[in-house]
Formats: structure tokens, C-alpha cells, sequence
């Protein structure tokens, strides 16, 4: 019994090294718990033990203290398990839920406009808008497969091109909505201008980010007998009146592809015709427009449909004149005159648009001689 019960012991103390080396904190103490017993019993106590176990059936008095301290070890580290999860329990904190759940991506612009494009359309697929097709020798180019492909090369010049596109549109249609008499042309142009910033997303706060995108020349307001580039200056006090016609040019560009577009305003009926006149001017520059036109015949084409309207203001007929020395032109990246014109009257300029150009189409119609003169005082 004595060799057995030796055994015994030097089991239990390797197996309690080994808990302290393969398991940290309260199975060591744990050990040492059990060793100090262990050496306060008498042999006696161990044999009465011994003897008991054998009587409740299990055969083996050792295995039987072996099995229980298996199961104090085992049961040490549940139970500092759950301590440690109830602790981590009391730790972790809720965070509060936020009102209204998460925000999706906005699904229309707001009023006024100030919603990013790029939101509305995060696929980065921008609306194509108007197309003119193809006409004459040039119609090849529908069907052709191979001018085809070459135009999906060219994807990423287009979808920069219909993003400033859709922005001018957005902010073009608010401000065709907004704009009232009484409103002085400061604010009108900080509207625009503030629009076109936040659908970009280029506020021209950083250094460098107006190359960037954001607006690609100042706005231009300009009343009755001032045809373009006027732009009202800080401290500016005119205000719209009923009574005017107001020519409200402004341009957006993304990565320097430049959309520049205008579009007149007058709140009083008279004045239809005129307004008239010159959209329908436009509309017959982009149908003639294309690969291989010559300027001379474009303007020819315009200059016939605006010069047929006129218009009658306060009991007396006008006829509608174009305005011979202002032109459309070419627009290069990052710059809005290229260096060709777009005439808007007959001429002998056989200069042809040619593949991979940009134009402007601009028509200018007036009441008067048809004729404008440079002013350059402040």
C-alpha cells in the first residue's frame, strides 16, 4: 500500500508541473491547493479513503482521486471561463441606434441643387441626352462596326463630357424655375455657381482642385442690349425686372471637358418670338453640324431659319437680325475657345469640322442692326 500510495503522489506532482507550465493563473493555484493537502494527510486517512471508494464500486482508489482532480482542473478553467465572459459582458457597451436607420443614397437632386452627382448615378453611366444622327457620306459611320468600336474607346472622354453635361442641365432647369424680378444679379449667379460646385463636388476650396472640375468660366448675366460676357462683380446692386431679357450663360467642366451652354430669359410674352428665333437657330447649327462641315455652310443654315421669325414689340414689327460678328467655336480640354468659329451668318469660310472636335454652337439674334460693339469699362 505504501508503494502504491507513492506512486500516487508523484503522479499527481508531475501532473501538477505540467499545470503549471501549460496553464496560467487560477489552475496554478489551484495545485497548490491540492499538493498542501496532500501532505497534511497520514497514510491512514489515505487507506480509509482508498477503502471507501472501493465500497461505492469503483475498484481503484488512485484512479478514483486521479478522476476527481481531473475534474477540479477541468473545472477550473470553465469556471474562470465564465467569469471572464460575464466580465467581458459588464464591459462591452451598446452603441445607441441612429434614428431612421442607415441613409441610403439619394435617389432625385434636391432644391436647390445639392446632391453630388456622382450619387445619383453610381454606376458612372451618365444619361446620353440628344443625338443627331449621322447624314450624307457620313452615315457609314452608324453601321460601320469598326468606327463603332473606335467610338467605345472612347467611353471615357464621353461619360466625363455627359457628367458635366447633366449637372449643367440640373442647375440650368432650377434656376430656369427660381430666377424672378427682383432679384439682383449677385445672387442669381452665386445659385448657379454654388449648384454647379456641389453636383461636382469641387468647391475650389484646395489648391488645384478647380482643374479638377467645378465651374469653367464666370457666369454670365446679361441684360437687353448686352449680348455676352457680362458678369456681375462683388457689390453688384442691379437687380431683374420684368421688363428685361436676360441671357444667363455658365459652363461646368469635369477633368477640363468644358460644356458651355446659355439660355435667355423674359418674363414678359412679347419677347416669345425672339426667344424663339434664336433656339430654333441652334437646333438647325447642331442638325448641320459634323465630320467634314464647313463653317460657311453652317452659319448659312442658321442665319435663314432665325432671320425668317420677327417679332412685335409694344405695336411695332422687328425683323430678327443675326449678330454677324458673334461666332460659336471649338472647345479644347481645359480650354473654351479652340481657335476655330462657328459663323451664325453666310459666309466663304470653308474650314470643315473635323473628327474628334468639340463645338459650341452659340446664336446671338437681336431686334437691332445686328452688329455689337467691344465695351471694356468696369
Amino acid at each position: 500500500m505504501a508503494l502504491r500510495k507513492t506512486r500516487w503522489l508523484r503522479k499527481l506532482q508531475m501532473r501538477l508541473q505540467t499545470s503549471r507550465v501549460g496553464v496560467s493563473g487560477r489552475v496554478q493555484v489551484l495545485g497548490k491547493s491540492i499538493l498542501k493537502n496532500l501532505t497534511v494527510k497520514d497514510p491512514e486517512a489515505v487507506m480509509a479513503s482508498a477503502a471507501a471508494a472501493k465500497a461505492n464500486g469503483n475498484g481503484n482508489a488512485p484512479e478514483a482521486d486521479d478522476s476527481e482532480d481531473e475534474e477540479d482542473e477541468k473545472g477550473a478553467p470553465a469556471e474562470g471561463g465564465a467569469d471572464g465572459a460575464a466580465k467581458k459582458k459588464r464591459k462591452r457597451k451598446r452603441k445607441p441606434k441612429k434614428a431612421g436607420g442607415a441613409v441610403a443614397n439619394p435617389t432625385k437632386q434636391s432644391d436647390p441643387p445639392r446632391v453630388l452627382l456622382s450619387n445619383l448615378f453610381p454606376s458612372g453611366e451618365y444619361p446620353v441626352g440628344q443625338e443627331v444622327e449621322y447624314r450624307d457620306e457620313n452615315l457609314y459611320r452608324t453601321t460601320n462596326e469598326e468606327k463603332r468600336a473606335l467610338d467605345r474607346m472612347n467611353n471615357d472622354f464621353l461619360q466625363e463630357y455627359r457628367q458635366g453635361a447633366e449637372i449643367h442641365r440640373q442647375v440650368r432647369q432650377w434656376a430656369q424655375k427660381n430666377i424672378k424680378p427682383g432679384q439682383s444679379l449677385t445672387e442669381i449667379a452665386e445659385g448657379i455657381e454654388d449648384g454647379v460646385r456641389a453636383l461636382t463636388g469641387h468647391p475650389g476650396l484646395e489648391e488645384g482642385d478647380n482643374i479638377k472640375g467645378g465651374i469653367a468660366f464666370p457666369t454670365g448675366l446679361n441684360l437687353d442690349h448686352i449680348a455676352a460676357h457680362y458678369s456681375p462683380n462683388a457689390g453688384n446692386k442691379t437687380l431683374l425686372s420684368k421688363d428685361n431679357v436676360m441671357k444667363v450663360d455658365f459652363g461646368v467642366h469635369i477633368n477640363g471637358r468644358i460644356v458651355d451652354s446659355a439660355f435667355t430669359m423674359a418674363f414678359d410674352p412679347m419677347y416669345d418670338n425672339l426667344l424663339e428665333a434664336v433656339k430654333q437657330g441652334t437646333n438647325t447649327g447642331i442638325k448641320e453640324a459634323g465630320i467634314d462641315a464647313r463653317m460657311g455652310e453652317i452659319g448659312a443654315a442658321i442665319q435663314e431659319t432665325m432671320e425668317s421669325y420677327e417679332c412685335e414689340i409694344n405695336g411695332k414689327t422687328y425683323p430678327i437680325k443675326c449678330i454677324r460678328n458673334l461666332n460659336g467655336h471649338d472647345i479644347r480640354q481645359w480650354q473654351i475657345h479652340g481657335g476655330k468659329s462657328v459663323p451664325i451668318v453666310k459666309s466663304n469660310d470653308q474650314t470643315k469640322m473635323e473628327e474628334g472636335e468639340v463645338f459650341a454652337i452659340e446664336t446671338f439674334g437681336s431686334t437691332g442692326n445686328g452688329y455689337v460693339q467691344d465695351d471694356v469699362s468696369l
